[in-house]
């Protein structure tokens, strides 16, 4: 897989309890391997910048319709964005006086964005957090992404990456894993075909990296984490929990992180004229109840594996 030339962000979140211990800053890549259907960050999917639109926050200026020279904005169309005619110039995104039409995904550059994570030190040092690498799929971007994680190091700010698993494990053993205080791998589908339905690609070579992670965190190698995206009717049916929980046993792994589903992710694919392709009824488009919750955290304590919220 060739490494995309010009990575980009399309977030910097400061003050983050979510992503690692204490407080952190979480930096988002964008672009992405796999195309889980049920993607939390849509945004972070394409490599390429995206012109998002959010109606809520729209004033009906028409600024953006006005200056629009491929006559891609209007009050006929539902989505009010044609994609299609739509060049992504973001004259429009840069005009909007209400920030409803905006580009998504800016250039990193990796000196200015060390200076922008070491403002947030002192909250790093007095909360035992850090930096944490994210997406998308940082792996996507090895180059950048260990320079940036190099700079890190010598500034003397903890790091953690949060990875799908999908990468060539010797160039990550090269480039990022020295330079990485913890990992959190996501787990998501164990059967290899229902991996290549709703998440676009085989899970073998992810299975294999997640073994070998796992496997140098017992000894003196990186902290490794293994995450669960609960996700109704695909990720969170008793078969595949009991298939993770048979893998971790095999593999001397007594703790989990299990992340509740969150239907938020819905309304940002909408923005960005994303169709959704996850068809689920009214599970998909509510939160987990505590009983849902409950019973895949039940799953794996009666397989002898500690669940934690994360």
């Amino acid at each position: 897989m060739s490494e995309p030339k010009r990575p980009l962000l399309f977030e910097v979140k400061g003050n983050s309890l979510d992503d690692g211990p204490g407080i952190r800053t979480v930096v988002f890549f964008k672009g992405c391997p796999l195309s889980c259907v049920w993607c939390h960050n849509p945004e972070g999917q394409k490599p390429g910048a995206e012109l998002a639109y959010d109606p809520q926050l729209c004033i009906g200026c028409d600024t953006c319709v006005t200056t629009c020279t491929e006559r891609a904005l209007s009050r006929h169309r539902p989505d009010f964005v044609d994609r299609r005619a739509c060049t992504l110039c973001f004259a429009c995104a840069a005009l909007c006086p209400a920030g409803a039409l905006r580009k998504v995904g800016e250039p990193l550059e990796v000196s200015d964005l060390v200076q922008r994570l070491l403002q947030d030190k002192p909250f790093f040092d007095i909360s035992g957090g850090g930096v944490t690498l994210s997406g998308g799929e940082p792996t996507m971007f090895m180059e950048h992404a260990s320079r940036l994680l190099r700079e890190l190091k010598q500034a003397g700010i903890p790091t953690l990456l949060e990875t799908c698993g999908h990468f060539e494990y010797r160039r990550f053993e090269q480039e990022l894993l020295p330079f990485l205080d913890r990992i959190y791998f996501d787990l998501k589908i164990v059967d290899d075909r229902g991996h290549r339905r709703f998440c676009g690609r085989s899970n073998e070579g992810i299975l294999s990296n997640w073994a070998r992670l796992v496997s140098l965190s017992k000894g003196e190698g990186c902290p490794v984490l293994t995450r669960v995206p609960l996700v109704p009717r695909i990720t969170d049916t008793e078969t595949n929990l009991l298939a993770i929980a048979d893998l971790l046993r095999k593999n001397a792994i007594a703790e989990i992180a299990l992340l509740p589903y969150n239907p938020l992710w819905r309304e940002k694919g909408r923005s960005l004229g994303v169709p959704c392709s996850y068809r689920c009824g009214t599970d998909g488009e509510r939160f987990q109840t505590r009983e849902e919750i409950a019973r895949c955290h039940a799953i794996f304590r009666e397989a002898g594996i500690h669940p934690r919220a994360d």
